[in-house]
């Protein structure tokens, strides 16, 4: 059984990008498939597909290389981090997003931001 399954997710994204996967699946829950939608409006995955139990996500090379550079595991099941709508980090500089737990549901940082909501702070993605 996995304790943290969003850190599973992200490691195996992680993991087909470094072996030049052209896609991955993952066990499909609510949050994940949320996390799926963020990154496809962002522009770091092609597309992404709910069947059953799974989510199967495309994912997007320029050039050869990965879309997504790095993707950092922020709030863990042992250490939950909060941040208010004026604590939300800038990743590498504005280059890359951050994903929080909000009560609006899922957003990255800018639109959390905007909708000045904090919630968890559950990744960092670049």
């Amino acid at each position: 059984m996995l304790t943290d399954p969003i850190a599973d997710m992200l490691t195996r994204i992680r993991n087909a990008h470094l072996a030049l996967h052209k896609e991955v699946s993952v066990p499909s829950s609510k949050m994940k498939q949320s996390i799926a939608a963020i990154l496809k409006q962002e522009g770091y995955v092609d597309d992404f597909a709910v069947d059953g139990r799974a989510i199967t996500i495309s994912l997007k090379y320029h050039q050869g290389k990965p879309a997504i550079a790095g993707l950092k595991r922020i709030s863990k099941p042992g250490r939950r981090v909060y941040v208010g709508s004026s604590q939300i980090p800038r990743v590498q500089n504005g280059l890359g997003i951050c994903i929080l737990s909000t009560s609006t549901g899922l957003l990255d940082g800018v639109s959390a931001h905007e909708k000045k909501v904090g919630g968890e702070l559950l990744c960092e993605i670049w």
